[in-house]
C-alpha cells in the first residue's frame, strides 16, 4: 500500500483544479447545447475566464476537454473557437443517436415507464412553440432526446449522449429556418410519448427510427445547400 501512495499526495494538488475544470466544461458545454454559443464562436480566456471567476490554467484545462469532446477547435495563433460541423459530423452524430436513443427504447422492459419528465419537455416545446420562440423549440427537442435516453437509467449512456446533444445544437445552428427545422417533432414528439404512455414500446421504437431518419435527411439537406452558398 505505501509503494502505492508514494507520490499520491503530490497530486493532491490537482483535484482541485481538475474537478474545477470540469465544472468549468460542463457550464460551457450545457451553453453550447443551449444555443448560446453559436459555431464559429471565438471563446476569449480573459471574457470567460473573468466571468466564471476561474484561472487561465483551469480554463484552458476545460477548452481541452471540449476539445477532446470535439465542440471545440483550437487554431494556432488565432485561440479556440467553437467547432462548425461537416456533412460528416452530422451523419455521424444521428449514426450515434439511431444506435443508443433506440436501443435504449428496445430495452426498457415492461410498462409502466417513468413519462413525467418526457412529458413535461413535450408541454415545454408546446410552449415555446405558442411563444414563436423556435430556438426555445429547439432547445426542448433536444432536452426530449435527453430525457428518452434518461429512460434507461444509466449514468454511462448518460454522460455519453450529453456530448451528442451538444454536437447536435451546433448542427442546428447552421438551419436558417429553425421554424421549418423544428416545427414537425412537436406532434412526433407526442407520438412517440403517447405510445409509451400506452406501454407500446415496439411503435415507440418504430417511430423513433422513422423520426430520426427524416431529421437526418432535413438537416443534410440544410447542411449541403448552406455549404455550396458559402463555397
Amino acid at each position: 500500500m505505501a509503494e502505492q501512495l508514494t507520490g499520491l499526495a503530490d497530486d493532491r494538488a490537482l483535484l482541485g483544479r481538475t474537478s474545477t475544470a470540469e465544472r468549468v466544461s460542463d457550464i460551457l458545454r450545457g451553453r453550447i447545447a443551449e444555443g448560446f454559443f453559436p459555431p464559429g464562436t471565438r471563446l476569449s480566456e480573459d471574457s470567460i475566464g473573468g466571468a466564471l471567476g476561474v484561472s487561465r490554467n483551469t480554463l484552458r484545462e476545460a477548452f481541452r476537454l471540449l476539445t477532446h469532446e470535439r465542440l471545440l477547435v483550437h487554431e494556432l495563433n488565432r485561440g479556440v473557437f467553437v467547432r462548425v460541423l461537416t456533412v460528416e459530423d452530422v451523419e455521424d452524430i444521428y449514426r450515434t443517436r439511431r444506435l443508443v436513443e433506440c436501443a435504449v427504447v428496445r430495452g426498457l422492459g415492461e410498462p409502466p415507464y417513468g413519462l413525467d419528465a418526457l412529458a413535461e419537455v413535450v408541454g415545454e416545446g408546446q410552449r415555446a412553440a405558442r411563444e414563436g420562440d423556435w430556438k426555445g423549440v429547439g432547445t426542448a427537442n433536444i432536452h426530449f432526446h435527453r430525457e428518452l435516453v434518461a429512460l434507461a437509467g444509466s449514468a454511462r449512456t448518460d454522460e455519453l449522449m450529453r456530448s451528442v446533444f451538444a454536437e447536435l445544437r451546433l448542427a442546428f445552428h447552421i438551419v436558417d429556418d429553425p421554424r421549418a427545422l423544428h416545427e414537425p417533432y412537436l406532434a412526433r414528439n407526442r407520438q412517440i410519448l403517447q405510445a409509451l404512455q400506452a406501454g407500446d414500446r415496439p411503435a415507440a421504437g418504430k417511430l423513433l427510427e422513422v423520426y430520426l431518419d427524416d431529421s437526418l435527411e432535413r438537416v443534410v439537406e440544410v447542411y449541403r445547400r448552406r455549404v455550396g452558398e458559402d463555397g
